[in-house]
């Protein structure tokens, strides 16, 4: 398929004319479209090349006229060009004290933008065309998507300071928020108590890393959380449709699998008996009244293997456009692919960092919070006291870094029960009973219990939480206040 000629693609070459004799008639005018005007931008190369070189000379603390253009060109051989002495005079002739620079300079960019459209539409176009088995059409769809989110997002050329005036009303907001919600939080419920008093809930932007051993309950504490948040959106009239959504990429269990663990929770049915169906005709028809009255919560789940941190952008990025998106949950991070960056090709520790700190511009750009979680290192396992630190998040201390929040769960009972007494060597039968009841009452006193460690929290304090445990469930729960663990605040 040929391209478009590109005299006739979206271009004013006057406008760029007037705004380089603008910048070249007052420096100080460059300040104001530097953050976003690149050289790409400028649909004439020759005006492109004029514009890099005062950008240059002027970043560098020197003046940038037609002298020093002409200068810097002749000494790099290249005057003639960019159209002679005579076309740099002409430039400089070209603006007025009227030329409103940041217009032209915007103007400038919708112009590029549209260009580059074009060209995007052509590329995605292409692709399609060609016979690629090692591209199906969903990767292109997904590629083209990306190349489309990427190109929306140069077109923000909007950004810097914000004044303390927004910033300081933008606070009051939240704190006004807070003071009106239930429970005084700024952000969305977990559904649990305790844990929103010491987090003041899951805040927009911010990142929140769910850590554990295996059998811990990561998974189990995340889902509880996710459907909590979902099933409170879906009863909430006030909430703004386009902020109704939880996103959940379950890169270890399939849709069915964590379906099965939500309906478990909610109907309060013992897992392994929904598993094997050992159910009765009462048991299943009240299950069923219960899961048709879930149909029309706002949960979605994406359970394909092997996402990259931009698979996961783009995915989400659609679902907030087509229904809406209030919080993103990945089970978990370590199953992330890399982007196949060749500088971090076999390096699963640099991969790791740019999934983390990716996850970290995913929560701000959707302004959504994300909750990802995260394995731990064996070295927990040798420790006499097994309740995790922030040294045990595995494979990387950006992880620790990008994060907002870092959670640890911990369930003591599992330990113990794996230490059940063995009759020792001269031991009597006495002896080895007394220890039995000793840990069968250990086992007794912890089975139910839980607790969720904050090993960091950038806004807040740390301390650990104790919560309720039901593993016939997978439930998570609130404890009456007084078996609440004491805070260690720092």
């Amino acid at each position: 398929m040929e391209k478009i000629d590109a005299a006739v693609l979206p271009q004013n070459l006057e406008a760029e004319q007037a705004l380089i004799g603008a910048i070249l008639a007052n420096n100080k005018s460059f300040e104001k479209v530097s953050e976003f005007l690149k050289p790409q931008h400028f649909a004439d190369q020759t005006h492109a090349k004029i514009f890099d070189v005062i950008s240059k000379l002027i970043t560098r603390g020197h003046v940038a006229d037609v002298i020093t253009l002409k200068n810097h060109f002749e000494q790099e051989g290249t005057l003639q060009d960019v159209g002679g002495f005579q076309y740099l005079v002409k430039l400089a002739d070209s603006s007025s004290p009227l030329t409103n620079v940041e217009y032209y300079a915007q103007f400038i960019h919708d112009k590029y933008l549209r260009r580059e459209l074009i060209n995007t539409g052509y590329e995605i176009v292409n692709d399609a065309i060609k016979e690629d088995i090692e591209h199906d059409a969903n990767e292109q769809i997904e590629n083209a998507e990306r190349k489309l989110f990427e190109l929306s997002d140069q077109g923000n050329a909007q950004g810097g300071f914000i004044d303390f005036e927004t910033a300081l009303n933008s606070s009051m907001n939240y704190i006004e928020k807070a003071c009106q919600k239930e429970g005084n939080i700024s952000g969305l419920s977990t559904g649990l108590s305790a844990l929103d008093a010491k987090t003041g809930g899951l805040n927009n932007s911010d990142l929140l890393i769910i850590a554990g051993r295996p059998a811990m309950g990561k998974t189990a504490l995340a889902t509880n959380i996710a459907f909590n948040v979902a099933d409170s959106m879906a009863h909430d009239n006030k909430m703004d449709p386009k902020s109704k959504g939880v996103a959940f990429f379950s890169l270890e269990m399939s849709a069915d699998q964590l379906a099965s663990r939500i309906i478990a929770t909610e109907t309060e049915t013992n897992g392994h008996k929904l598993r094997t169906g050992e159910l009765n005709e009462v048991e299943f028809t009240r299950i069923a009244a219960i899961v048709r009255s879930l149909e029309k919560i706002p949960l979605y789940i994406d359970d394909t293997p092997g996402l990259t941190i931009n698979n996961i952008r783009t995915r989400a990025r659609r679902l907030k456009r087509s229904k809406g998106l209030g919080l993103i949950v990945i089970d978990y991070i370590q199953l992330i692919m890399g982007s196949n960056n060749k500088k971090n090709e076999g390096n699963r520790v640099q991969e790791l960092s740019e999934i983390s700190r990716g996850l970290k511009i995913l929560a701000k750009e959707l302004n959504v919070p994300v909750i990802a979680l995260s394995q731990l290192n064996r070295g927990v396992e040798q420790r006499d006291d097994k309740r995790p630190v922030m040294s045990d998040l595995r494979e990387s201390g950006s992880i620790e870094q990008d994060a907002d929040i870092v959670m640890f769960v911990f369930r003591e009972n599992y330990y113990i029960k794996n230490e059940e007494p063995k009759l020792k060597s001269g031991e009597t039968p006495e002896h080895l009973q007394k220890r039995m009841e000793e840990w069968q009452a250990r086992c007794s006193a912890t089975e139910n219990l839980a607790e969720v460690i904050i090993g960091k929290q950038r806004h807040g304090p740390t301390g650990t939480i104790k919560l309720f445990w039901n593993a016939d469930f997978a439930r998570f729960g609130d404890l009456a206040k007084d078996e609440y663990l004491p805070a260690q605040n720092t």
